[in-house]
């Protein structure tokens, strides 16, 4: 297959399209030629795909790949525009973007808030959350004249909104906002003057709210943050502020976009939802299933080797950017084999899900992800059993960005309320 353009470096590379959309034809296609692909990025700004799942694990797991921006050679040669879509995943100083002694320091924020006890003990409470809002789903179901509900806006966005908020102690009135901002700052076809508005405007949001926490300390991460500031972390404000963005962000766009594709993988395999009525597989393993083969992240920006590397076979040279193909590695039938594209919840195969990452970068919230991800869809079914699409896949459309794999609307049907009916 030819690639789509020759960038100014001579090198034919597959432009990005900075409007998303489904992901996995063109992850076949990109993955016939082989685990890494040249790619352009928005701005024009080169950098390499990489998509074959063992080459994805070992360059995650390399000491010499870097997520500092200070070895991103286009952005220090000055070839990266302002407002460049990819900047706010690539230069706020926080976690994903440092590494060594630096990341340890940054990752340590969250280190006490996200292990596997404290998990566990959110339970009760993210329970109470989706009985409510599944309770509140059902009545606005019942008042919409043909018995459509979007699931995104009822369930699958409010739930890791309201869990990761409760988490870091951003307060209610500023909720609504913030999600708005972060989907224009996921955004990889925004305008520059757009991106650059939303990203100041979010700084603002979050700058106001870390005073208000210094000035009136809860029990919550950001106060938690704001304590050890000056104590043992020695983070600085815009530390604080950048690291309580990214974990906004990541800490719900992420989850609500696998219960999304979670249901429409359930409605489309009718078989998946009776095996785990069966006994035969658990919510945990349609999560993992889910995230395997329909990752609600397709492209994750951006990581730079420090040295040249050969990646099965496959040159990339120092400074390069990187993203990591993490919806092709779920279907690299060199991982899963010949039926990498089924969806199959009782699936033996033990291949490492990179989903969440890998290397000293895995994702910290990956316990809480999948907590939210097994209550929510047990309880959703166990109350709504005939659950099912209000429109086909080919009507759903898809956010405006590459980094995400995720639906605007999800119209659904609830059908019997099993919950109502028992208590008639």
């Amino acid at each position: 297959m030819e690639p789509d353009v020759t960038a100014q470096d001579g090198c034919p590379r597959h432009r990005l399209d900075p409007l998303g959309g489904s992901p996995h034809e063109r992850n076949a296609r990109w993955l016939a030629e082989g685990p890494t692909v040249p790619v352009l990025m928005p701005g024009d700004v080169p950098g390499v795909l990489m998509l074959g799942h063992a080459a994805l694990k070992d360059f995650l797991a390399s000491p010499d790949v870097s997520k500092d921006p200070a070895n991103f050679a286009e952005y220090q040669q000055g070839h990266v525009p302002d407002g460049w879509p990819l900047s706010g995943f690539t230069l706020p100083r926080t976690m994903l973007t440092a590494d060594g002694a630096d990341h340890r320091r940054l990752r340590a924020i969250v280190g006490n808030t996200f292990t596997r006890g404290r998990i566990k003990a959110l339970k009760p409470a993210v329970e109470e959350m989706v009985d409510r809002l599944l309770e509140e789903m059902a009545q606005a179901a019942e008042e919409s004249p043909d018995g459509v509900v979007d699931l995104r806006a009822r369930f699958a966005a409010p739930l890791p909104l309201e869990v990761i908020c409760e988490l870091l102690g951003i307060p209610e009135s500023a909720r609504a906002r913030l999600h708005e901002i972060a989907s224009t700052v996921i955004n990889t076809d925004v305008e520059p003057a757009q991106f650059i508005a939303a990203s100041q405007e979010m700084v603002a949001l979050l700058t106001a709210i870390v005073a208000a926490r210094t000035e009136q300390p809860e029990q919550d991460l950001l106060s938690e943050m704001i304590a050890r500031a000056d104590d043992s972390l020695q983070l600085s404000t815009e530390e604080v502020i950048a690291t309580l963005r990214s974990l906004f962000i990541a800490g719900h766009e992420t989850t609500m976009g696998l219960l999304m594709n979670a249901v429409r993988a359930l409605c489309a395999h009718r078989e998946a939802l009776e095996a785990v009525r069966q006994g035969k597989a658990s919510w945990l393993a349609v999560a993992e299933e889910t995230l395997r083969w329909d990752d609600p992240v397709s492209y994750f920006p951006l990581r730079y080797p420090t040295r040249d590397m050969d990646i099965a076979g496959h040159c990339i040279e120092a400074g390069t950017a990187v993203l990591a193909g993490y919806s092709a590695a779920g279907r690299d039938p060199a991982a899963y084999g010949p039926d990498a594209d089924r969806f199959d919840v009782m699936r033996e195969e033990r291949v490492e899900l990179l989903a969440f990452g890998y290397g000293p970068h895995y994702c910290p919230g990956a316990p809480l992800a999948r907590l939210e991800a097994e209550i929510a869809l047990a309880r959703l079914f166990e109350r709504f059993p005939d659950l099912d699409m209000a429109v086909s896949e080919d009507e759903l459309q898809y956010s405006h960005t590459f980094v995400g794999n995720i639906v605007v609307a999800l119209p659904v049907r609830l059908g019997a309320d099993r919950e109502r009916r028992e208590s008639s």
